[in-house]
């Protein structure tokens, strides 16, 4: 039995696989257009896809018939950018890469730290160019932006929360 026919029985799946493979190469598209990484963006689409939210390299490559420097290139930066993490199979030497908890919610998290380090770096910009200038005008502007955008993320991610639990695990 192969790998993918193997993690499919553990995921108990009676989906239709052809239909998942082109779900993951559109999105995978749409993630490609928003600026991520071709293979990543694939390696991402197919974590998303598996049930158990974890695959290992030679099912990645199996599954999105990718050679395994690919896979490897692509969990580099997923792991870089925080969405995936690496751990190890218990019992063996191969690794598992799976999807980071809360994703989407860490992820943006994550970004309000970067919003900050931005804002900081403008600020003093918009000093140096002088508020009267043009430029400095519209870099006093940005960091304006990104003040109110950390604001509303934050009131954003804690509404998602009470969103999560009452909606989506039935409590509503």
């Amino acid at each position: 039995m192969s790998e993918q026919a193997e993690q499919q029985q553990r995921e108990g799946t009676g989906r239709d696989e052809e239909a998942v493979s082109r779900f993951v190469e559109r999105f995978a598209a749409e993630l490609t257009e928003a600026g991520m990484q071709r293979m990543a963006a694939r390696v991402f689409a197919a974590l998303l896809t598996a049930d158990s939210a974890a695959l290992t390299s030679a099912e990645l490559s199996e599954r999105l018939q990718i050679s395994p420097a690919a896979v490897s290139g692509a969990i580099r930066y997923l792991v870089q950018v925080g969405m995936v993490r690496r751990e190890r199979e218990p019992g063996t030497r191969r690794d598992r890469y799976r999807l980071q908890n809360e994703l989407w919610y860490e992820t943006l998290g994550n970004r309000d730290h970067m919003l900050t380090r931005w804002e900081d770096v403008l600020r003093e910009g918009a000093k140096s160019l002088g508020p009267d200038s043009p430029a400095g005008a519209r870099v006093a502007e940005t960091v304006a932006f990104f003040e109110f955008m950390q604001g509303e993320l934050a009131g954003m991610l804690d509404r998602w929360r009470k969103y999560r639990d009452t909606q989506l695990r039935g409590e509503g």
